[in-house]
């Protein structure tokens, strides 16, 4: 792996991808009191919808000067599972979309961080599937019957293009923002979007230990 133990130079940076402003917003606003990573960090707004997530991350990455960046997409997302509230957490341990999926990185490492990082919060790990479109009502019955626990419309681009640009670390973890019980309007404007705000605020400590880990001498 890229930037681990005996790899001479500087280690390796991390990205993390988010599409709206709101998200980008909340990821900065945490980073202060982080605490700290190996490499430098950047917090990438790509845009709404996987073609727009796959330009802007191609780019990013396509300017990247030290190989085997980690690559981490976050943001807000709809839960597919019953009993699932705005401001829980979903760690992905694979994205899928269409017929592609890409095994994620340490995501049983990343569920504890978080879980540090965000008590009280429940944390959900399974597939997160990827959509073109805003899913809302019968949809996600389809979704959830594929085992997908959630679903949004960068993630998997996200991972995928990032590993098409090269072998590196990549992980995704979204904070539900509405579910089957608490469908969402608009953002920003329900309760549950505030609370789902706040959550994503809280996870940047979790993201910079899953990166120093990478670090770590595997035995």
């Amino acid at each position: 792996m890229a930037g681990g133990p005996g790899t001479d130079g500087p280690a390796a940076p991390l990205l993390i991808a988010c599409a709206l402003g709101i998200e980008q917003f909340a990821l900065r606003r945490g980073r202060g009191r982080a605490g700290t990573t190996p490499g430098p960090v950047t917090v990438l707004r790509t845009g709404m919808g996987p073609r727009a997530a796959e330009t802007a991350v191609a780019r990013a990455l396509g300017q990247d000067l030290v190989p085997g960046t980690a690559v981490l997409a976050s943001g807000f997302c709809a839960g597919l599972l019953p009993g699932m509230h705005p401001g829980d957490l979903v760690v992905a341990d694979e994205t899928r979309e269409g017929g592609d999926r890409t095994v994620c990185t340490g995501p049983g490492l990343l569920a504890e961080a978080l879980s540090r990082a965000v008590p009280g919060r429940a944390v959900h790990t399974g597939p997160l599937t990827g959509s073109d479109h805003v899913v809302r009502g019968h949809e996600r019955a389809g979704l959830r019957a594929t085992g997908a626990i959630a679903v949004d419309m960068e993630s998997a681009a996200t991972l995928r293009t990032a590993l098409r640009s090269g072998p590196r670390p990549v992980a995704a973890v979204r904070v539900v923002v509405d579910a089957p019980e608490h469908e969402l309007v608009r953002i920003g404007t329900i309760r549950g979007g505030i609370s789902a705000f706040r959550v994503l605020r809280a996870v940047l400590p979790a993201f910079y230990e899953w990166h120093r880990s990478l670090l770590l001498p595997r035995r």
